[in-house]
């Protein structure tokens, strides 16, 4: 089929989105673009980013066009130094492209964005020493993202954090000396994530929890001595774990 034979059938020749465009016949002519397939005034994602991998020179002549697609796609082919501007655009899926593709020295301005997507993106690029301004973000999966990223002497900021998830972080981060933190955390998940990374001294203490999976965790670390405790603890699981590390230290 020609070009031409495609286009008629497409529906989008003299007629359609090829009447008037700039690209045409030269680009069309060149298999530069196609009418269906990789289309610059296609109201078509799909088609705007098969045009613009194609062409990316074209990309920074759409960094303002009135359709948020386009501007988007335009900013993922663009120069980076030609889409700093677009840290401000008023559509929250250009600055999302944006943030991914800023050098990390460019991001902080983006801290304060009002789109969850943009900031968690932030989080992730964000240089360590600037991660601590995003610690009281109101959405716990930005604060989760820090926790997981923050220097570990920065981290107590977040062992009290409201949401639960973030806390396991900071719980599975936490250097072992400082889980006392989160001993006596409201949340048993969190509690077993202490006691599986805990010093003997506070394993000990975890073998007393009201959570049998909890003094599973601890059974592994809390020193040996102590262990007689849970003999007849109403868990089997803890029975046998028990019985097996008190087997494993008379044979060593």
């Amino acid at each position: 089929m020609t070009i031409e034979q495609k286009t008629a059938e497409t529906g989008v020749g003299k007629q359609g989105l090829c009447s008037g465009c700039n690209y045409n016949p030269d680009y069309l002519n060149s298999r530069r673009c196609m009418p269906g397939d990789a289309c610059i005034r296609a109201h078509s994602g799909r088609q705007i980013d098969r045009f613009l991998r194609q062409n990316r020179d074209e990309a920074v002549h759409f960094l303002d066009d009135i359709f948020w697609e386009r501007r988007a796609i335009a900013a993922r082919y663009s120069p980076v130094d030609t889409i700093f501007r677009l840290k401000s655009d008023p559509d929250e899926v250009v600055r999302r492209v944006v943030v991914t593709r800023l050098p990390v020295e460019q991001l902080e301005g983006m801290i304060g964005d009002p789109d969850r997507e943009v900031r968690l993106s932030v989080a992730s690029r964000l240089p360590e020493g600037l991660l601590i301004r995003l610690v009281d973000d109101p959405d716990y999966l930005i604060r989760a993202t820090v926790a997981r990223r923050l220097p570990h002497g920065l981290l107590s900021r977040l062992a009290r954090d409201d949401e639960r998830e973030v806390r396991k972080v900071v719980a599975s981060r936490l250097p072992p000396f400082a889980l006392h933190l989160l001993a006596r955390d409201s949340e048993p998940e969190v509690r077993a994530i202490v006691a599986e990374r805990a010093l003997p001294g506070l394993a000990a203490s975890l073998l007393q929890d009201q959570e049998w999976w909890v003094r599973l965790a601890a059974v592994a670390n809390a020193p040996v001595d102590y262990l007689p405790m849970l003999a007849d603890d109403p868990e089997p699981e803890v029975r046998d774990a028990v019985k097996q590390r008190l087997a494993d230290s008379q044979a060593a």
